[in-house]
């Protein structure tokens, strides 16, 4: 016996499983397996909603485009009524002028009317199969082109009154009495 011991050998045990640890281990992957599922659901979940929120952005701005097309339609009626009026009865504005001014105007209130009827055709009808973003972005375009129309009326309904105003002017100076 001593020549085996003298040997120097070390010995190697029977491997050993902890039973505990390997289920353990187990439930943790089918619990983090369970989470990542429910972590895709979500991620599906909020794509969709994102989707949604998207449309409801796109239907929202199409519909303050047309509420500001409104207005600006609107502003020009409320011009077109007031200021025409004043510049027409005007002594100062002659006959072949009127023509002129009544012209100018009716072809950008026929061309608010055309800006409508369109913006009523694209919102009530399948128009080319646009998507709600690409209506959204033709009515925004319409709402510039009204916001425009609006300058348009103010500048020559300014540029009218100043007519009148200079005409007023050089009438008063024409016809001042002589006598100091």
């Amino acid at each position: 016996m001593a020549l085996l011991f003298s040997f120097n050998m070390k010995a190697q045990g029977m491997p050993t499983y902890d039973n505990t640890n390997f289920i353990s281990l187990v439930k943790q992957l089918i619990e983090s397996g369970k989470q990542t599922s429910n972590i895709i659901k979500t991620v599906q979940f909020m794509k969709k909603a994102k989707e949604n929120i998207e449309k409801v952005n796109d239907v929202v701005r199409q519909l303050d485009a047309v509420r500001e097309i409104g207005r600006n339609n609107q502003r020009l009626i409320n011009m077109m009524q007031d200021d025409l009026r004043d510049i027409l009865d005007s002594p100062y504005i002659k006959p072949d002028e009127v023509a002129r001014v009544s012209e100018s105007f009716s072809a950008i209130v026929e061309n608010s009317l055309d800006t409508m009827d369109f913006i009523d055709e694209i919102l009530s009808s399948d128009y080319l199969k646009m998507t709600d973003a690409e209506r959204a972005e033709i009515l925004k375009q319409k709402e510039l082109e009204s916001k425009e129309m609006v300058s348009n009326v103010k500048a020559k309904t300014k540029r009218y009154k100043d007519i009148i105003s200079f005409r007023k002017m050089q009438d008063k100076i024409n016809n001042r009495e002589t006598e100091y």
